[in-house]
């Protein structure tokens, strides 16, 4: 078959769809040789600094967030032009061929501004909140330059909401009605944003500074040494002879790299090189492959122990340990990796495609001699995060020196084998450890400035204003707790369109989560402030691959040279399996483990749910073992219904909580009859076919 002639705005779109990859990559200007050292420089410090937290510098907390942010600050102005042309105008990368004095200029300001807090310490706690004069006029050029650092870090939209949130703080007192609230002056809320620890320097910067700097640098030296493609290689290893098997590599993969990944985009750009091609030589159109790898990516935040630093941030805001965090989130990330699992068979079986050829699959016992160290550190970190209970940072940290160690000891072995000299592995070594130390920096500097831009919006709810969108919000879910999550939901979709994930969840959880569980105590219901918190960090999510805007789906479809629009709806549809499980936990607590103790109380949580959620998944994909039957679909749902929550049903239908196991039994025969019928329809079909 010949290939389609691509036309000129196709061209266009790609053009602009490999500069999202070259971006995520941490390419942003052609730059002259001082400038490109000055940013390494700089990007190297910020890592120096950020090791040094654990073990060797003790400094309060809010001055370890200021200099974390001054960094962010000074490597977005050196590193991001002011505007970026077309990669027609220079291949690959942006026009501006270096860093222009306005920016070296802005680059200094902010990171003085910024480190402002620190050298006026004494005095501004003396003035317990008043801000001077000198005061004001500092924190305003702050909150302008973090501004236009997000615009040009992370893009207009998260900038356009920070500043309408502070328009409403200043003139909130010419709304009318219920959006009407007493308003705030300059001085409070420079007090409020840039001058106290509720603010910019909130919780959320804090978590970025302390913990997922670790964690994004322990990834980063992964995918420099190699991990990524190990991850592929033996996911193709074990997978790609069965049916559909590139694409349920892509899978498991993706979940392997979202363990230590906090971007969707960045799990694609990994692993969607690798696996998107695959899936297209086995059959597997370049939407359906490229829709397949933005699911598998986009859930790749669910996957503790980072989760998109997500983890660490709801364990600050609700005072409980990490592992309570991980120990929650954990069923509902397995069970979904599981249904998209399935997704992937479901869809090899209606286009009747097998497995790679022999030749095309790497050998199993020699991938994993081959490249068995990658997984000695994230064993470690399991290790020290779970059985001796070390906070994340020091977990991550103690990850981080072993990884370094063992490449260094293998690159000693095989480069002296090969016959290099001290001096050459030496210099090889320290090459690689550096980029890789430049490189975590700066795939940093979207988070950093996330937390802190968002740290304004939260800075500013928390003056009063949460009080009246939280009306706003109970006006417009007319008190009702259902309609108030498909709000929440819906408005994380679009707010999620144009912010990183933890941005979304942090503004949506400061607006919503207070409500949610209010309301929901309102109907009778236990709504635990954690299930309202995923919640919101789920559909944050998934607006990674929502069109029209999908990041995560316009950098999958440049590799697969598909629709990004197309991609973004196939990957969305993939995802539903996972947009219904907040649903699901928010009125089922245990699905969260909450209440649950023991293994197998545990266990049959787990299966439940993974019995519920292929449910609906046949039910939506319209597909079990042939295609459904229009009846088959509402069995299908009823049943995934009763396993997911049996509380409910119980409830409804006056059962005594002790009958869980009857519902479960009524489950397990719906799901088993829908199969039934579906076989019997085969051999019928056998049968005709043979008469």
């Amino acid at each position: 078959m010949k290939p389609k002639k691509v036309s000129q705005e196709q061209e266009e779109k790609n053009l602009d769809l490999e500069e999202i990859l070259q971006q995520e990559a941490g390419v942003t200007r052609v730059h002259r040789t001082f400038d490109r050292y000055l940013i390494s420089f700089v990007a190297l410090a910020w890592a120096f600094f950020q090791l040094s937290l654990p073990r060797f510098v003790v400094l309060d907390s809010v001055f370890v967030r200021s200099i974390h942010l001054a960094f962010a600050l000074v490597l977005v102005f050196l590193g991001v032009p002011f505007t970026r042309k077309r990669k027609r105008d220079i291949p690959g990368l942006h026009s501006l061929k270096h860093t222009p004095a306005i920016d070296f200029i802005l680059a200094v300001v902010g990171a003085l501004s910024v480190t402002y807090i620190i050298w006026n310490w004494d005095s501004i706690a003396q003035r317990a909140g008043i801000p001077s004069t000198q005061d004001i006029i500092i924190g305003t050029t702050m909150i302008i330059l973090l501004l236009e650092a997000a615009r040009r870090g992370i893009g207009l939209p998260m900038v356009v909401i920070a500043i309408l949130f502070s328009l409403y703080g200043f003139f909130g007192r010419y709304m009318p009605g219920v959006m009407a609230w007493r308003g705030i002056s300059l001085g409070r809320y420079i007090g409020q944003a840039v001058l106290s620890s509720e603010g910019v320097f909130g919780i959320p910067l804090d978590v970025s500074a302390r913990t997922v700097y670790l964690f994004v640098l322990f990834g980063a030296f992964l995918d420099r040494f190699g991990a990524g493609q190990f991850f592929n290689n033996v996911s193709i290893s074990l997978l790609g002879r069965f049916k559909g098997g590139p694409a349920k590599a892509a899978v498991v993969s993706s979940g392997f790299t979202g363990l230590v990944s906090g971007s969707s985009i960045a799990n694609v750009v990994t692993t969607g090189t690798f696996t998107i091609p695959l899936m297209m030589k086995v059959g597997y159109p370049g939407k359906t492959a490229a829709a397949t790898e933005v699911a598998a990516s986009t859930n790749g935040q669910l996957m503790p122990p980072i989760m998109g630093a997500a983890a660490f941030i709801i364990a600050e805001y609700l005072g409980i340990g990490y592992l309570g965090v991980v120990r929650a989130a954990i069923i509902p990330a397995v069970v979904s990796y599981i249904a998209l699992f399935y997704i992937t068979h479901l869809e090899a079986s209606k286009l009747g495609l097998m497995g790679l050829e022999k030749e095309d699959i790497p050998n199993f016992l020699k991938t994993i001699s081959q490249g068995f160290h990658h997984l000695v550190p994230l064993v470690i970190l399991i290790y020290e995060l779970a059985v001796m209970r070390r906070t994340p940072n020091l977990a991550v940290f103690k990850a981080i020196l072993y990884l370094l160690g063992i490449y260094i000891a293998r690159e000693i072995w095989f480069s002296s084998r090969g016959g290099e000299k001290p001096l050459q592995i030496l210099k090889k070594v320290t090459i690689e450890i550096g980029e890789a130390l430049v490189q975590g920096s700066k795939n940093m500097i979207p988070v950093a400035l996330a937390t802190a831009t968002a740290g304004i919006i939260v800075g500013i709810v928390n003056l009063g204003i949460g009080s009246r969108i939280v009306q706003m919000v109970e006006v417009l879910s007319m008190g009702n707790v259902f309609l108030l999550l498909f709000l929440t939901a819906f408005f994380s979709l679009i707010i999620g369109m144009g912010l990183p994930t933890t941005a979304t969840y942090i503004v949506m959880a400061s607006l919503t989560v207070p409500i949610i569980t209010r309301l929901g105590g309102d109907m009778g219901l236990v709504i635990p402030a954690i299930a309202a918190h995923l919640f919101c960090f789920y559909f944050g999510i998934l607006a990674d691959d929502t069109p029209p805007v999908g990041l995560a789906a316009y950098a999958a479809a440049a590799i697969a040279k598909s629709d990004p629009i197309a991609t973004g709806i196939k990957g969305f549809i993939y995802d539903l399996r996972t947009a219904i499980i907040p649903f699901m936990f928010v009125f089922n607590p245990a699905i969260l483990l909450i209440g649950v103790e023991g293994w197998a109380s545990g266990l049959a949580v787990f299966v439940t749910v993974t019995l519920g959620t292929l449910a609906f998944t046949n039910a939506v994909q319209g597909w079990a073992l042939v295609k459904n039957k229009w009846y088959e679909v509402p069995i299908f749902l009823v049943a995934g219904l009763f396993f997911y929550l049996p509380n409910i049903v119980s409830e409804y239908l006056g059962w005594q909580a002790s009958s869980y196991w009857l519902i479960y039994l009524v489950a397990l025969l719906l799901y088993g009859g829908a199969f039934g019928l579906q076989k019997l329809r085969i051999r019928s079909l056998s049968g005709a076919s043979v008469h």
